[in-house]
């Protein structure tokens, strides 16, 4: 197992220092979101290669998160083509003057890549065991549909809404967006758990939900929820009664306005 987590590591961190490249070259950081879900790919076929167990199992886990990864990358791309540094590294570049260049492979790129490689542990984990498929494989690869399902179909109602000029600054409240605010961030956390279910080979793995716990947790508390939120509530005049009536990340039927 130590020479899979020392690989993965290997991995990320060359991954993410030619992204860290490419940034400097270009003067956006934003490359790093783009490349972000695919970087878990990056660990798992890692993880993989190093172990050579090319058996259901580890096959199963392995696909899930490259199809999950290089849709996030593809979407992400595609979503912010042309739109410049995202407002958050802007600000971080403008605090940080001419030393933003090099301060932010610690402080952007290193970072995510080591939550990559710690999130991704159980990938890592699944990876050094073998066999064909059991009823929690097949359980956790639903919840992983489930999620997947959230998250694109989400942002696919969400970039038909935003495509209608007549939408430009209304809020986004069709669709999953009607019984959750930010149903592609419940889908990213569903699928987590869904794959660490997949990734599970015994009772030692029960200390592994920490990694996706640490998703879930940075997705309703940390980068997630919260940064987004405070932007929109600044920018939509109408999101302070879309609050009020719609659940912030686990989808429930929106509840009437002025309803204690």
């Amino acid at each position: 197992m130590l020479m899979t987590l020392g690989a993965s590591a290997i991995s990320i961190l060359i991954y993410v220092f030619l992204q860290w490249l490419g940034s400097v070259y270009y003067r956006d950081a934003s490359i790093v979101d783009r490349f972000w879900g695919f970087g878990f790919a990056v660990v798992a076929w890692t993880a993989l290669l190093v172990n050579g167990i090319f058996e259901p199992s580890t096959l199963l886990v392995v696909t899930l998160a490259t199809v999950w990864g290089a849709r996030l990358s593809i979407y992400l791309t595609w979503r912010n083509w042309g739109h410049g540094e995202d407002y958050r590294y802007v600000a971080m570049r403008e605090r940080q003057g001419e030393k933003f260049w090099y301060t932010s492979f610690y402080r952007v790129f290193l970072l995510q890549g080591f939550l990559t490689w710690f999130i991704g542990i159980p990938l890592q984990r699944a990876m050094t065991t073998g066999g064909g498929l059991t009823l929690l494989d097949y359980i956790g690869a639903g919840i992983w549909l489930v999620g997947i399902t959230f998250e694109a179909v989400g942002d696919w109602q969400l970039a038909r809404f935003k495509a209608d000029p007549e939408n430009e600054g209304k809020v986004m409240d069709r669709g999953l967006w009607r019984y959750t605010r930010h149903p592609n961030y419940f889908g990213d956390a569903v699928l987590w758990w869904g794959m660490y279910l997949v990734a599970f080979t015994g009772p030692i793995d029960l200390l592994l939900a920490l990694c996706p716990l640490t998703m879930t947790f940075f997705l309703m508390r940390v980068s997630g929820v919260p940064l987004l939120e405070k932007k929109l509530k600044k920018t939509r005049p109408d999101y302070a009664a879309y609050v009020e009536r719609t659940s912030a990340f686990f989808p429930r039927p929106p509840r009437p306005l002025n309803q204690d």
